[in-house]
C-alpha cells in the first residue's frame, strides 16, 4: 500500500498464534469490563441499599435462609426481649421478617416484657398487636389483655373471658385474678359474689405456686370466708406464702452479683412518731419479714398490674363515680361498684381488693401509718358497712389488721 508520496508502510507478517494471543486479550477484557458492570449494578440496586448483605455472586444471605430457621430465630428473639422496642425494631427490618415475625408460632412465645406497654404509649395499634398475640395462644398476653379490658376499658364480657381463657391453661396470676372478681363480685352486684368458686380458684392457683393465692387461701380459712374454719391450717398457708415469697428473693437475686439481697434493719417498722436519735435507723424493706428486722425486696408488679396503676395514676389515682383504687400500691385494681372493696377496720382510710394485698402493705406501709379513729360512723361508712356485711368471718366491709 503506498501513500499519496509514493512511499509505502512497512508490511508486517503476523503469524497465525500471535493472532490468537491477541483475540484471547480482547475476550478477557470484555469478560472483566461485563462483570465490573454487574457488580455496580448489584451494589446499586434497591434490595442491596436497604443493608441486606449480598455475597459473592450476588447471593443474598437472608434470603437463603429458610422459613423455618428464621421462625425459630423470632420465637427465640420474642422470648427472650426485654422491652417491646427489642421485637419490633427486628419486624420492620425488612418486610419477610416483618410478616415472619407475626405468625402465631413466634407471637405464641412472646414473653410478657414484649407486649409490656405503658399506659401513655396506650394506642390502637398497640390494642391489635396484643389482641393478636392473644389470638396466637399466648397466655400471658390473654391474662394481660383481659386485665385492661376487664378494669380499665370497663368492658367486663370480653375481659373476663380472655382471663378465663388463660386460667383454662393453668396461668396461675388468671386464676388469682378470677379468684378476687368472685370474692368481690367485681362487674356485678353484691349478690353475684361466689365465695366458695373464689375459694377453689384460690387453691388452684396456690397449687401452681401463686404466692398472694395462697396467702389469701390461708387468710380465707382462718376466717371461714367461703370455707369451713381450720385456723391451723389457714396459718400452715400463711407460713408457707412467706417462706415461698422469701425463697423466691433469694433465688431471682442469686444471679446478681455485689448486691446485698437482704439488708438488717434494727428498727423494722417505722413509727408515726420516732425518736430523735431512732430516725436514722428506719428503713423501707418489704412485707412479710419485716417484724424480724430483715429487708426483702419488693416483687416486680406484673405488666397488667403496672398497667393498671399508670392508667388510674394520670387521674389522680380516681376511677370516677366515687370508685377508689385497691390501696396497696403493687395492685392497681379499681373498685366497679361502690364500696366494692373492704376498708381497714382501724382507721377506715384504706381498703383492699383481697386480704392477700392488705397483708402486703399492712407490713409494708399502712402499719406505720395507720391510727385508730373514734369509728367514723358518718353517713357514707354507715353504707358502706350496711351494703358489704355478709355476716361471715370479719365481714366484708371491715378488714381486721394483722398483727
Amino acid at each position: 500500500m503506498r501513500t499519496r508520496r509514493g512511499l509505502c508502510y512497512p508490511r508486517v507478517i503476523a503469524s497465525s498464534s500471535s493472532r490468537m494471543t491477541s483475540e484471547k486479550e480482547m475476550v478477557r477484557n470484555n469478560q472483566e469490563y461485563e462483570s465490573s458492570i454487574s457488580r455496580k449494578r448489584l451494589r446499586k440496586s434497591p434490595e442491596n441499599t436497604a443493608g441486606v448483605r449480598v455475597g459473592v455472586g450476588g447471593c443474598n444471605f437472608l434470603e437463603s435462609l429458610p422459613d423455618d430457621l428464621v421462625l425459630l430465630i423470632l420465637a427465640k428473639l420474642g422470648s427472650s426481649a426485654s422491652s417491646p422496642s427489642d421485637f419490633i425494631s427486628a419486624l420492620i427490618t425488612c418486610k419477610r421478617l416483618h410478616d415472619l415475625g407475626l405468625q402465631s408460632q413466634v407471637l405464641s412465645k412472646a414473653s410478657p416484657k414484649t407486649f409490656s406497654v405503658r399506659a401513655k404509649n396506650w394506642s390502637d395499634s398497640a390494642h391489635r398487636f396484643l389482641k393478636q398475640c392473644a389470638d396466637s395462644g399466648n397466655v400471658e398476653a390473654c391474662y394481660t389483655l383481659g386485665m385492661i379490658r376487664f378494669y380499665c376499658l370497663q368492658n367486663r364480657g370480653s375481659g373476663a373471658s380472655l382471663m378465663a381463657k388463660a386460667a383454662i391453661n393453668s396461668h396461675a396470676p388468671a386464676l388469682y385474678s378470677l379468684a378476687v372478681i368472685q370474692f368481690n363480685g367485681s362487674g356485678g352486684t353484691k349478690n353475684d359474689k361466689d365465695l366458695r368458686a373464689g375459694v377453689a380458684l384460690c387453691a388452684r392457683a396456690a397449687f401452681l405456686g401463686h404466692i398472694d393465692a395462697l396467702r389469701e387461701l390461708g387468710h380465707c380459712l382462718q376466717d371461714g370466708y367461703g370455707v369451713r374454719q381450720n385456723i391451723t391450717e389457714g396459718r400452715r398457708f400463711l407460713v408457707q406464702a412467706n417462706a415461698r415469697e422469701l425463697a423466691a428473693v433469694l433465688s431471682s437475686a442469686a444471679s446478681t452479683s455485689g448486691v446485698p439481697v437482704l439488708t438488717w434493719n434494727l428498727h423494722p417498722v417505722p413509727h408515726p412518731h420516732p425518736h430523735p436519735q431512732l430516725r436514722h435507723l428506719t428503713g423501707s424493706g418489704c412485707p412479710l419479714l419485716s417484724d424480724y428486722g430483715c429487708n426483702v425486696p419488693a416483687p416486680e408488679s406484673h405488666p397488667a398490674n403496672r398497667f393498671m396503676t399508670e392508667w388510674f395514676g394520670s387521674n389522680g389515682g380516681s376511677t370516677g363515680s366515687g370508685l377508689r383504687l385497691c390501696s396497696h400500691v403493687g395492685c392497681g385494681r379499681p373498685e366497679t361498684r361502690k364500696h366494692e372493696f373492704r376498708r381497714c377496720s382501724v382507721c377506715g382510710t384504706v381498703n383492699y381488693c383481697s386480704r392477700a394485698c392488705q397483708a402486703l402493705d399492712w407490713k409494708f406501709r399502712h402499719k406505720a401509718e395507720c391510727v385508730p379513729v373514734e369509728r367514723w360512723a358518718n353517713e357514707e361508712g354507715d353504707e358502706a358497712a350496711g351494703e358489704n356485711d355478709d355476716g361471715g368471718g370479719n365481714g366484708d366491709g371491715e378488714m381486721a389488721v394483722d398483727s
